[in-house]
């Protein structure tokens, strides 16, 4: 344990936004899964608006670099065409 003020204060700031940050990252996975699983190509182009919005908030917010959620949006994208509309 850190026995310096402002390590602890760190220590803090770090464990809420490592909370935060947990949310997110499984609340994207969550939503990935259900795009991935879904067969219906309309409800996909749905979920992958949704998913695109949570992707660029992440990574604006550094939960994810950008050019992760760049590349997971290309991938998804490139799921949703090879549905069956």
């Amino acid at each position: 344990m850190p026995t310096i003020k402002s390590a602890k204060k760190r220590l803090r700031q770090s464990e809420k936004r490592r909370a935060r940050n947990k949310s997110v990252r499984s609340r994207i996975r969550s939503r990935t899964r259900q795009l991935l699983e879904n067969t219906s190509r309309e409800e996909a182009e749905a979920q992958l608006e949704e998913l695109y919005s949570l992707l660029d908030r992440a990574a604006g917010k550094g939960v994810m670099h950008a050019n992760t959620a760049a590349r997971r949006k290309a991938r998804l994208a490139r799921h949703v065409e090879s549905l069956e509309g």
